[in-house]
């Protein structure tokens, strides 16, 4: 059977009901960024001291042989889904690509739908706009950011609820705030209805960015502990990446600290897991590869899941298991039916964490391949075997840092899984949509709400971003009447929207008249645009103090303020935005964030 049918349909009730008359386990869903499977005091790193992760693994379920994506957008996809990231047009990690299809049920309308109160704080990267905004995919509430990542680690802009606000203090530190916070609150204002909370971190993506006494730990620590590049490994990216890990366990602390001072630790389901593998060359256990490779170093994460009342301590959970199990799991386990009917690539694992015998479950996941796909690779993992990128056959038993290919001397094994990657490859992997261009939802009715970040946008003349790195990135260097900035949209709501342009801008220079103007595809329809002035100068300095490590290809971040462009008439359909400037007085017109659209009531 091709993998097109592979997928299973869940429609009945899952095996682990909760008891009769009990209240249905809360869920918070914990998700490191780029923390490699070595970056743990329980899987053996010295170099460093994780406690309270160390804890989840020791007081609930620990899935030993877990797997995500080599980078960040599929693995988040493939958790809000429980499908293969393919399924749901995710294909990259920016300029749209990154965007989950809107048709697609995400677990979070799964438990909003299933009564709970749902809530996500922190980073996104599934989509800005409608219907891609996290707000519009079933999430209630939401603090964080939508792009990849973020440029400002210190008093980080962020966006909550739709509104720009200024968060002091470390991000890491506001995120486990606001998320205590809203414990806090549920406790308070609906103390008998249970809640989903996704808390996703950005600890330890790049950039670099610690907070002194975490630092002051590790600027000169000894690493007992080297990854493969030995003595070449970026030993100040190490020990910044570990800093910030122990912060992270730190502020998972806080959080599980209030589930304990509201008393629902024991009915609170807590789930941790990282997106991809260490963006780095540090120590990982021996496991060949990291963030943005195929092989198992790129690809395995931890994953510690408790859940008191259900869960024994101490369980472990060797069978092959990933990201796209999570939804029909944690689903199972809350006992909600998953109707109406939706395809999964996903196993519910419930039976096998509250250690209840099943035998057909025990043979499926005997069975089963997980794949791996990023920059037109694909590798599958099986229970014993690893079939690489580049056809190379490793036996994962004997040699876990794939150091002997073994093909040549088992072809039929090889043979075997080269045809599941064809497959894969066949009845998954080439569904994807490619649209060109890619086109950008304004006023959908699920947010109608749009921001445009420059991510999204295009420069044209001598408009360029401000980084390699296009998310978290600003537009720069525009400068003449003759340079502009478009985005391709598609305007589902027609009417009346309110224009803003985050901006900056010298004093010296500002006064350039700036004109946005709608053009939609047909050439029958008319263009419609509004100007204003760029005015006053705003130019605040860049974060370039915070770094431990330099930074490479990402942009650094700065306060940009909103200037009202005016009210502009939109039709539906696609279109072109397209900023320029008609006069420009001075040296530059300005730098450019995002442009915001609101409609006009």
């Amino acid at each position: 059977m091709g993998i097109r049918g592979a997928a299973v349909w869940l429609v009945v009730l899952v095996s682990a009901v909760p008891a009769v008359g009990a209240r249905p386990p809360n869920v918070i869903v914990i998700l490191a960024d780029d923390a490699g499977p070595g970056d743990f005091s329980f899987t053996g790193n010295t170099n460093l001291a994780t406690p309270v992760i160390d804890g989840l693994a020791r007081d609930g379920a620990r899935l030993e042989r877990f797997f995500v994506q080599p980078v960040c957008a599929p693995t988040r996809a493939e958790l809000l889904t429980g499908r293969w990231h393919c399924r749901g047009g995710v294909r990259g990690v920016s300029l749209g690509q990154e965007r989950l299809d809107p048709g697609v049920r995400t677990i979070a309308e799964v438990f909003r739908d299933a009564g709970y109160a749902t809530a996500c704080f922190g980073k996104w990267h599934l989509g800005t706009q409608g219907p891609h905004h996290p707000r519009a995919r079933g999430f209630e509430t939401f603090v964080g950011f939508t792009e990849g990542h973020w440029g400002d680690a210190f008093d980080p802009l962020l966006e909550a609820d739709g509104e720009f606000t200024e968060h002091p203090g470390y991000l890491a530190d506001v995120i486990a705030g606001r998320t205590v916070a809203y414990l806090d609150r549920c406790r308070e204002t609906a103390p008998d209805r249970p809640f989903f909370c996704h808390v996703a971190f950005n600890t330890p993506h790049s950039p670099f960015d610690v907070p002194d006494a975490d630092w002051e730990r590790f600027r000169d620590r000894p690493l007992a502990l080297r990854g493969s590049d030995g003595d070449d490994e970026g030993l100040p990216t190490t020990r910044a990446a570990l800093a910030m890990v122990e912060n992270m366990d730190r502020n998972i602390g806080r959080v599980l600290a209030a589930l304990e001072r509201h008393a629902i630790a024991d009915d609170t389901i807590v789930v941790f897991f990282s997106d991809n593998g260490a963006n780095s060359a540090r120590w990982c256990g021996g496991l060949r590869g990291r963030k943005g490779t195929v092989d198992e170093g790129g690809v395995r994460s931890v994953c510690c899941l408790r859940y008191p009342r259900r869960i024994a301590a101490g369980t472990r959970i060797g069978a092959l298991a990933g990201a796209i199990d999570l939804l029909p799991t944690l689903a199972g386990l809350a006992g909600i039916a998953l109707a109406p009917p939706q395809p999964l690539d996903g196993i519910d694992l419930a039976p096998l964490l509250i250690g209840e015998e099943d035998g057909d479950l025990a043979a499926r996941l005997a069975g089963r391949a997980l794949y791996a796909v990023w920059g037109g690779k694909v590798s599958v993992r099986t229970a014993g075997h690893r079939l690489d990128g580049q056809g190379r056959l490793y036996d994962m038993e004997v040699d876990p840092g794939q150091s002997r290919d073994i093909a040549a001397a088992d072809p039929d094994t090889a043979a075997r899984l080269g045809e599941l990657v064809a497959a894969f490859r066949r009845d998954v992997v080439a569904l994807q949509p490619r649209p060109l261009p890619e086109r950008f939802f304004v006023g959908h009715p699920a947010w109608p709400r749009t921001e445009l970040p420059a991510r999204d946008g295009i420069g044209h003349g001598g408009v360029v971003r401000s980084a390699r790195a296009p998310n978290s990135s600003h537009f720069t260097r525009w400068t003449t009447s003759a340079d502009s900035i478009t985005w391709t949209v598609d305007v589902v709501t027609p009417g009346r929207y309110e224009a803003h342009l985050w901006y900056t801008c010298p004093p010296a220079d500002a006064g350039a008249t700036v004109r946005l103007t709608a053009r939609p595809d047909g050439a029958d329809l008319e263009a419609r645009s509004v100007t204003a002035t760029v005015t006053p100068g705003w130019d605040p300095p860049a974060n370039r103090g915070d770094d431990r490590v330099e930074r490479d290809g990402e942009s650094f971040e700065k306060a940009f303020r909103p200037l009202a462009l005016g009210t502009i008439d939109l039709v539906a359909g696609p279109q072109t935005l397209r900023l320029d400037a008609p006069a420009v007085p001075g040296a530059t017109v300005a730098d450019v964030r995002r442009l915001v659209l609101r409609p006009v009531p």
